[in-house]
Order: C-alpha cells, then sequence, then structure tokens
C-alpha cells in the first residue's frame, strides 16, 4: 500500500526539492485560491501521463503500462468531458520528468497526472511552479504535496486516521505503537501518535526496533512491558507483511500477548498477499483497506477491458482522471482550487478528494481476520464528513 516508502531513505535528499516548488508557489499569487486553467465547453482537455516507460527496472514497465491501461478506462467511462491523454515517458529519473513536464505545458498540457516516485514528483513540481498547472503524482510521500503538487497515493496518514478513529470509538483507547527504527518507521509512528491524539485516545508507548530478524527478537521484552505497565488496550504495529509484520505476528502471543486484552492493529494491508492472513497473531485484528465494492468492480471493468488484473496502484492513476473530469465538468477549470472544492469524487477504491495542502483524503473500510479470511466489520463511508471521517 505504500510503495514510496520502501525507497523513503532516498527522499532525504529531495527535501529540498520539496521545499523549492512550496516556496516557488507560495510566491505565485493564485496557485492556492486562484482559478487554474480553463477548459473550453467541447473541447478536449489536454492531460500530460508522465509514466516510467524507459526505466532501467523491469518492474516499472509493468506498473506504467497498468496506471496508462487505468487512465484511458476512466477517460472512456466519463461522459460529457472529452480527456485527450498524451503519455511522456520519465525513465523513472526526475531531471527527465522534470524536462518532459515542460515540454508537456508548451504542447498544451492543462494538467499533469504523474509522475510515480516522490523525487520525480517534486522536481516536477519545481519544473512547472510557475504555471498554475496541477500535477497530481501517484507518490504517498506528503513530504513533496503543497503548491501545486498533489499526492493521490495511500498515505500513512489517512490510514492511521481511520484505524485510530474506529478504535477509540470501540473502547480500545490507550493504544501502544510499534515501528523500526527507520525513516518509514519514524513516519509511520509519528502518523499513529498524531491520529490517536486527534480521535480523542491515549499514546500508551512506543517502542521500537532495529530492522531486522534479530532487532525483532530483542525487542519483544519491551515492547510487553509496555504493554503491561501502561494498561494498553490496543497495540499498532507499522510494518508491512514483507517486513517484520509476520514475525511480531507469530512471536508476541508465543510471549504473553493476550489478543482480547490488547487489540492488535496494522497500518498497511494484512491481506496482500493473503497467507499473511494465517497468521495466528492477527486473528482478531483490525485493519483499513480500500472500499472493497468499489475495487472490485473497478478490477472487473480493468480485465473485461484489458485481458488481466490491473496492478495495486492503477487505481490511483483511475481517480486522478476521475478528479479531472469531475472538477472540469462542474467549474470549467481544473486548477488546485478547483480540484479542492469538490466533497468527493467516485474513486476506483471509493470516495476520495484532495485537500488543499496537496493530500488525500480517502473513505475506508476496516476489517478484521477471522478464520484467516478477511471480514468487513466497519464498511467505508459512501461520502466524506466535513471534517472526514
Amino acid at each position: 500500500m505504500f510503495p514510496s516508502f520502501r525507497n523513503i531513505r532516498k527522499s532525504r535528499r529531495f527535501v529540498l526539492l520539496a521545499l523549492c516548488a512550496g516556496v516557488l508557489a507560495a510566491c505565485q499569487v493564485g496557485v492556492p485560491g486562484g482559478s487554474g486553467p480553463r477548459v473550453r465547453v467541447g473541447a478536449p482537455i489536454q492531460v500530460a501521463l508522465l509514466l516510467p516507460y524507459g526505466s532501467a527496472s523491469a518492474g516499472d514497465e509493468i506498473v506504467a503500462r497498468s496506471l496508462e491501461n487505468a487512465a484511458r478506462l476512466a477517460a472512456s467511462e466519463f461522459e460529457g468531458v472529452q480527456l485527450e491523454i498524451t503519455v511522456y515517458n520519465t525513465a523513472a529519473d526526475p531531471a527527465q520528468a522534470a524536462t518532459v513536464a515542460r515540454q508537456a505545458l508548451q504542447q498544451g498540457a492543462r494538467v499533469i497526472v504523474g509522475p510515480l516516485r516522490s523525487d520525480a514528483a517534486a522536481a516536477v513540481g519545481v519544473a512547472v511552479s510557475n504555471s498554475n498547472v496541477a500535477v497530481l503524482s501517484f507518490s504517498n510521500n506528503t513530504e513533496i504535496a503543497g503548491g501545486n503538487v498533489f499526492v493521490l497515493g495511500h498515505t500513512y496518514d489517512n490510514t492511521a486516521d481511520r484505524i485510530a478513529n474506529y478504535a477509540v470509538r470501540q473502547g480500545r483507547n490507550r493504544v501502544a505503537v510499534l515501528h523500526a527504527q527507520n525513516l518509514a518507521g519514524e513516519v509511520a509512528r509519528d502518523a499513529v501518535q498524531q491520529a490517536i491524539s486527534r480521535a480523542g485516545g491515549t499514546v500508551a508507548g512506543v517502542v521500537s526496533y532495529e530492522f531486522s530478524q534479530q532487532g525483532v527478537v530483542q525487542a519483544l521484552p519491551e515492547v510487553m512491558s509496555t504493554i503491561r505497565s501502561s494498561d494498553a488496550n490496543g497495540l499498532v504495529i507499522t510494518a508491512e507483511a514483507s517486513a517484520a509484520l509476520p514475525l511480531f505476528a507469530q512471536l508476541l502471543p508465543e510471549n504473553g500477548l493476550d489478543l482480547e486484552e490488547v487489540r492488535v492493529m496494522g497500518l498497511t494491508r494484512w491481506d496482500v498477499p493473503s497467507q499473511t492472513l494465517e497468521l495466528s497473531g492477527l486473528q482478531g485484528g483490525w485493519f483499513a483497506l480500500p472500499d472493497p465494492d468499489a475495487n472490485a468492480a473497478f478490477n472487473a471493468r480493468y480485465t473485461a477491458a484489458y485481458g488481466d488484473a490491473p496492478h495495486v496502484l492503477a487505481p490511483i492513476a483511475y481517480d486522478a482522471m476521475r478528479a479531472i473530469a469531475e472538477t472540469a465538468a462542474e467549474a470549467g477549470a481544473i486548477g488546485v482550487a478547483e480540484l479542492t472544492a469538490s466533497s468527493g469524487f467516485a474513486g476506483a477504491n471509493g470516495v476520495f478528494r484532495l485537500r488543499a495542502d496537496g493530500t488525500v483524503e480517502r473513505a475506508m473500510a476496516i476489517a478484521t481476520v477471522l478464520d484467516n479470511q478477511v471480514s468487513i466489520i466497519d464498511p467505508a463511508p459512501g461520502r466524506l464528513g466535513a471534517s472526514g471521517f
């Protein structure tokens, strides 16, 4: 769910780019609140789609193709607005992404969708900062959000808010946090702590561990001591299924964690891969996921159109195009102010909306694990409230 954080150690050197984007945007009167590029009734809207075609990584080609397919699917489904998509290859390189973004503007692009990763998105934001053109990136790194740059990926903040609000409502209001000693873990920790406080709960304790198998084992006594001394009734494990989550799910119950007394919660998807659901330490636990009904419907339409299943990131491209089409139809312009005025768009993963700070708010469902299967216990809302869900 959080692809850009897999390489987040690299992102520190791109913080300056993000700051530059924010400074340039702040100096540009009208980007946050003024009108964006106007669209003419009946005329096609030129959309620049920046994708990592040409990357040295073979996996990027697969992701790029699925993102492109999803974007074209969204364009074909929306009636009343014609979106004309031009693909620009970034080769997963920030400098090339900035170059093709400037080229896209010269060729008439009214909005930019992509690029994939936060470093390239930050570079594109700087490159087009004086244009009043919005950049709807596929990143989930909120460090680069703001000004003319949006991050449409699923963020720790959004997921943490959803799980924390549900937990506190269910009486799990003293929550401990378990995270890795790396940048991704620290970002996740901060998101959970802030979400618990906003929800009216108490952060009962925070335990970190070295990002290794030995680090997990060595952290177990501290985890159990923290839970007992703080009387915690909830534990958020921020790790992914591809990292430390399976080990903690196995070892914590073996070291005395009562899964009824302390509800285990996750900040990542436990259903991907599906084998994760078989872990004994996750039975009865809670995690958040995109609206299953909306996602299943999108997957079915995508498969019918292209013959195979979409990549897990494909819905983000679909959502970007829906936001553009719905905004153009409603407001007649597609700048930052117009894109953030909507109360919610109908996305491939459920309802979502763009915030003025460049982040995304998504309606998510709460699931539990019962008999090694996903069971939805709190469906994703069909609309977003005045201050979120």
